[in-house]
């Protein structure tokens, strides 16, 4: 069977001339033969056809400003749409695998794996999982709104040719279609003109569950039923496994500009958006629902519960009865929409919560598969009622997270009202103060009287004040989890506990309405663990907080800033360790741990295929709840096409059953302790290596002016600041500035950086390379670590790290980029032979993509490092200058 009708060379070849007829309709034949010459040269040096990259340097050089933009703009363009074609291309592959039963990570490989196992142990893994993807408003997402929805307009119409039997005029009108839309975006501005708001980026990550996942987590459900049914034979009810979490509207570490108004506003849309899907889905079955009343029997409970919707809403029944006489299920499908339009509503008889609305459906599914009509149950009720159960009354559940110091100052100035001088308090005597005024029956401090406090101090209580607004407004679940940034000590935790007490939504012992939930990402923090934790769940007040929350508690790991801490290898190796040892506390303390990973979109934050990750976790630290950040350019690619983010759904479904099957079979996975050895001594040497390179003297001002960390920072790309005091040091600054300006500058350093130097050291240390092979070959984390490493090696490009290195003092260009070049070349060299591979990637179309992408990105870097040295720019340049960084994030297809 022929599945599509194009490739993805014939893709990129006409995406590239129609933009090329754009380009010379929008400007002149002068500028397209410009940029041409600039790609042909960069090919030509590529391929190996000229010795040097000179001509092109003097090519882009000599360009005036306007002509500098017009280039920056083409280059910037076609990978936009070259970035099409490719997720064209992967979409193709996953169809075509998926007919040919070929596909990796699916659900009825999966099932296949669980039907090794008895029906109720199967049971128990599927009632164990549960998967929580969290959005995040990161500033990662270097494109505007406007220009990803005009890219999204080419990705249906390409879809449609290659798709699609279509007539020659038919084929002719859809490109007439896409040149009109590449011509828009060729006029449409590509940079910002404004900082977003946090309510612009709370509607970003609204898009995608909206638009794209309230659709497929249902189709994921239906597949792996299916699945299930086939491989296991059993009658398995698949129970909820996916929730959907964001941070974007309530994040306020480091951002001002998430005020309690903009929390509410997300909330109120959020619950807005999801009610008014549920009555488009209701509206839609009422089409298929037209059953005659007198020819089935709808039973005793179905008559009962639309009764009582008759006499809740009497003037709305009446109208039902007049429009659907004698057809029962439309008319309790009528008043079921009614109840949804006044959730919220000031007007009586709206469900008080999603169980009301979720009985309505099983009631309906009960009914009619009474009546003969299981496949309607399952092609059209089931899957509704899969997405009222994932998405709930908020669409996305809300994280709240702010910075440990806020509540410390907070409870200390509210507390110095009191007499008490919480500053001067030790540790200890922190957490006696505070355990005993979340006991006590009366409230110690008032949020509502914020008079004649800081600033910060009021953002702090007004915010938990709000927040017992807002559960009784939208439910508990709406927001139901309180994360703090560089948590260190135990106090930190019981502070958030003690506001969340004085606000009224924890009364213990009977109710807390908030999981707290600690975020590790210092190394003191991870090495503390036991401390931290341990001294928590020993602790009166927060054991009761613990026990009203089911006996579950959720740990967050950071990896951003752990990684640049302690650079790439000895980060991941500190996760690691200390995910083992948090499991080992909770396991202690009859606790039952969820990890909550704050993965970046790179490499160095943590990124990397998520199915690999979940595979690739301790076994003991895999009890079925797993959390992580999705973030920037990540949530568009995973998740902006349907089919693609259906795939990935499928693949964190597929590795955290499997994850899961695998720790209940082994509790512990046995790693050999020479194993564990050669890890110590690794990340050892390579964390001193990283470290020395960070505090070596003219380190800081070397990595300013080598990379474009000054242009990065004034980007309109969030909402929040580039880093937290405005303070130029690598400690101070974000971690996704950080990755952002080398990954610009074509040296991917924090993804990488070091992890030749612990490798060499094990060896030093009478290690071999066979043991490394073998730890490669049969441990998980080790094989990932080693990837992913490798990835970032094989996007870094030294001649152009080179071109950016000169831009810096001689003097701090010979102290570094020799050393970091050296680093990397071992690296290639070590990584290349463990794996046992003659390249870095062992995937296929990661070459084939850097092999097409690399020469269309080099005029980019040497325009932007051309700008960045002159000493004076002009507006025109000043803007070309940030288009480069746009184009370059594109091409790289990341930026933090």
């Amino acid at each position: 069977m022929r599945l599509h009708n194009r490739g993805v060379r014939q893709d990129v070849r006409e995406l590239g001339a129609l933009l090329g007829d754009v380009l010379e309709e929008q400007t002149s034949r002068r500028a397209f033969e410009t940029v041409e010459s600039c790609r042909t040269a960069a090919i030509d040096y590529r391929s190996g056809d000229i010795d040097s990259r000179e001509p092109l340097a003097r090519e882009l050089e000599g360009l005036s400003p306007h002509q500098q933009r017009i280039v920056a703009r083409a280059f910037t363009t076609y990978f936009e749409l070259i970035n099409l074609a490719e997720e064209r291309e992967r979409v193709r592959s996953i169809r075509a695998d998926s007919q040919e039963g070929t596909l990796e990570d699916s659900l009825e490989q999966a099932a296949a794996e669980l039907a090794e196992e008895d029906t109720e142990t199967v049971e128990r893994i599927l009632e164990d999982v549960l998967i929580e993807p969290t959005f995040t408003a990161h500033p990662t997402e270097a494109r505007r709104k406007t220009v990803k929805a005009k890219l999204r307009a080419v990705a249906t119409h390409l879809e449609t040719l290659d798709e699609r039997l279509l007539t020659d005029k038919e084929s002719e009108q859809v490109w007439r279609d896409v040149d009109a839309e590449v011509t828009s975006l060729w006029q449409t501005p590509q940079v910002r003109k404004r900082q977003p708001e946090p309510e612009d980026e709370a509607r970003n990550v609204q898009w995608y569950l909206e638009n794209t996942l309230f659709d497929v987590v249902g189709e994921v459900y239906d597949e792996l039923a299916d699945a299930l049914e086939d491989e296991v034979g059993a009658n398995l009810d698949v129970p909820k496994l996916f929730e959907f979490r964001s941070w974007a509207g309530s994040d306020r570490d480091g951002n001002p500009f998430v005020t309690p108004e903009v929390t509410a506003n997300t909330l109120a849309r959020q619950r807005e958006v999801v009610i008014e899907k549920y009555r488009d889905e209701l509206k839609r079955l009422s089409g298929v629902l037209s059953q005659d009343g007198s020819r089935i029997d709808a039973g005793g409970e179905f008559a009962a519960s639309l009764e009582a919707d008759r006499e809740r809403l009497p003037g709305s029944a009446r109208t039902a009865e007049e429009r659907y006489p004698g057809e029962p299920y439309r008319q309790k499908l009528k008043l079921m929409r009614e109840r949804l339009e006044r959730v919220g509503d000031v007007r009586p008889g709206g469900y008080d919560g999603v169980e009301e609305l979720l009985a309505d459906l099983d009631l309906i599914a009960a009914s009619l598969r009474e009546n003969g009509a299981e496949t309607v149950v399952e092609a059209h009720v089931d899957p509704l009622r899969r997405q009222v159960a994932t998405f709930g009354f908020s669409l996305a559940s809300l994280d709240l997270r702010d910075h440990r110091q806020k509540h410390t100052d907070a409870i200390a100035e509210t507390l110095e009202r009191q007499g008490v001088d919480y500053k001067s308090l030790s540790e200890d005597e922190r957490v006696e103060l505070l355990t005993d005024a979340i006991l006590q029956d009366g409230p110690v401090i008032d949020l509502e009287d914020r008079e004649d406090l800081s600033e910060g101090t009021a953002r702090v209580l007004r915010l938990f004040a709000s927040l017992a607004d807002w559960q009784a407004e939208y439910g508990v679940h709406a927001v139901d989890t309180y994360c703090i940034s560089m948590t260190e000590e135990p106090s930190h935790v019981l502070e958030v506990l003690f506001l969340a007490d004085q606000s009224g939504i924890v009364s213990l012992p009977e109710h807390a309405g908030i999981d707290v939930v600690p975020l590790l990402e210092t190394e003191y923090a991870l090495s503390g663990a036991r401390r931290i934790m341990g001294t928590l769940f020993e602790n009166e007040a927060y054991a009761q907080a613990l026990e009203a929350r089911g006996r579950t508690q959720e740990i967050m790991l950071g990896y951003s800033d752990s990684n640049k801490e302690n650079g790439f290898l000895a980060a991941n190796w500190s996760l690691y360790k200390n995910q083992r040892r948090l499991a080992e506390i909770c396991e202690d303390h009859d606790v039952k741990m969820r990890l909550f990973h704050g993965r970046g979109g790179s490499i160095s934050r943590g990124g990397g295929p998520m199915n690999e990750a979940l595979l690739a976790l301790p076994n003991s630290t895999v009890t079925g709840q797993v959390k992580f950040t999705e973030q920037g350019e990540a949530i568009s690619e995973k998740y902006g096409n349907p089919r693609i983010a259906e795939r990935n759904i499928e693949q964190m479904l597929n590795a955290q059953l499997r994850a899961r099957k695998r720790a209940l079979e082994q509790p512990r996975e046995n790693v050999p302790d020479e194993w564990l050895d050669a890890m110590e001594t690794m990340a050892d040497a390579a964390r001193r290596e990283y470290r020395d390179l960070l505090e070596s003297e003219g380190f800081v001002q070397y990595f300013e002016q080598a990379t474009p960390i000054t242009v990065i920072e004034n980007l309109d790309l969030g909402s929040r600041p580039a880093s937290r005091s405005g303070e130029r040091t690598v400690e101070d600054l974000r971690a996704i500035p950080w990755v952002f300006s080398w990954t610009q500058a074509r040296c991917i350093l924090p993804g990488w950086y070091a992890i030749a130097e612990g490798i060499d050291a094990y060896l030093e240390d009478d290690g071999s390379v066979e043991t490394l092979q073998e730890m490669y070959d049969e441990w998980a984390f080790f094989r990932t670590t080693l990837d992913n490493a490798a990835l970032s090696l094989s996007r870094t490009e030294l001649e152009i790290a080179a071109e950016y290195a000169d831009l810096a003092d001689e003097d701090l260009r010979e102290a570094f980029f020799p050393r970091v070049s050296e680093e990397y070349e071992r690296a290639v060299d070590l990584v290349t032979t463990i794996g046992q591979r003659e390249t870095l990637h062992t995937r296929d179309w990661l070459g084939e993509n850097l092999e097409r992408r690399n020469p269309y990105v080099d005029p980019l870097n040497l325009l932007q490092t051309h700008l960045l040295g002159r000493t004076h720019r002009t507006d025109v340049e000043e803007r070309t200058l940030r288009l480069t960084v746009k184009g370059i994030a594109a091409g790289m297809k990341n930026t933090g």
